[in-house]
């Protein structure tokens, strides 16, 4: 499955980045997750951004753009050179339940929560709003995301997806699709291989 460009570059690289991601409901989004929601207030596109508080949290940056949340500082080894600019600096954020406090890796420009403070929520945007978690950066070749483990401290983080069996699976005839922002349901990918597996099997055994 294909979708439209994602703004935010994954994540938040840019313009013309592609990613690969798999669905996931948004009760399982955690900490440090880059995710491709869509919000209607946010674009009318779908946006990938990093989640770096979930509801109940407190989040907030210095002026030196150091990244607090729940009064923990949090060490965010994925920002770009200019990442951790104080430009985008804001107060502390109390987050929604069930809401999302999302921000670009390239701090310093990304149009993200921060930039969405005025709006209702503080910003932040519903879990029911995400449609997928970004596993790697396929264009320019970025390969896997690291495991974000800044926010290890303050609880755990996603397990990995599927993305090192899907692209074995692909090596053997099943067709990988990649896009803007291409967040198609891998796991189905690799259960429809599974399957016609098992149907070659079956027609072996009905040869015999």
């Amino acid at each position: 499955m294909t979708g439209g460009p994602a703004r935010g570059g994954p994540p938040a690289r840019g313009g013309g980045a592609g990613v690969l991601a798999q669905r996931v409901d948004g009760g399982d989004v955690r900490r440090g997750d880059v995710v491709v929601f869509e919000d209607d207030t946010w674009a009318d596109v779908p946006v990938v951004k990093r989640v770096v508080a979930v509801g109940g949290d407190t989040v907030s940056t210095g002026r030196d753009g150091t990244l607090k949340v729940n009064g923990t500082e949090i060490d965010e080894p994925y920002l770009s050179e200019d990442g951790a600019s104080g430009l985008n600096a804001f107060p502390e954020v109390t987050v929604p339940k069930g809401r999302l406090f999302l921000l670009g890796d390239e701090r310093s420009g990304s149009l993200d929560s921060s930039s969405h403070l005025t709006d209702t929520a503080n910003g932040t945007v519903s879990r029911e709003a995400v449609r997928a978690r970004v596993d790697a950066v396929v264009w320019p070749v970025d390969g896997m995301l690291e495991a974000p483990t800044g926010f290890e401290e303050i609880g755990a983080l996603s397990a990995p997806g599927p993305l090192p069996t899907v692209v074995a699976l692909a090596l053997g005839g099943a067709v990988l699709i990649l896009g803007g922002a291409a967040y198609g349901p891998l796991v189905q990918l690799a259960g429809a291989s599974r399957a016609r597996r098992a149907d070659a099997g079956a027609r072996t055994g009905d040869a015999r």
